[in-house]
């Protein structure tokens, strides 16, 4: 069997939000967050995987998609995809502590 590498690239758009969450995580951080989310949302960005989750309810800025990424899956991605326009939009940027969900710092109700 041949697999073929996507040949469809996808334009990565932030909210502008997404800054203020960022300032949250560890700088550290940045460089794998980047990294994961250049990635693995460039190409087929809503085909699931073991870390790439549709959102059965979206509670968090209309996001459809989740990725998960990073030590111990503990950053979460959140994002839609607009196929007409080949253009992901990241919502939010969180970070996961326990069974609970930051995002710019702030708990939230996943």
């Amino acid at each position: 069997m041949v697999r073929m590498a996507p040949t469809q690239r996808f334009n990565l758009a932030y909210a502008p939000l997404v800054k203020e969450h960022l300032r949250a995580i560890e700088r550290k951080y940045y460089p794998l967050i980047r990294n994961g989310i250049e990635s693995l949302l460039q190409f087929e960005p809503d085909v699931e995987t073991r870390n790439r989750k549709p959102l059965k309810r979206s509670l968090i800025l209309e996001g459809e998609w989740e990725i998960r990424l990073g030590p111990n899956n503990r950053f979460r991605v959140f994002y839609k995809v607009d196929r007409e326009r080949d253009e992901v939009y990241i919502l939010a940027l969180g970070e996961k502590k326990g069974n609970r969900l930051f995002i710019g710092g702030k708990e939230v109700e996943p």
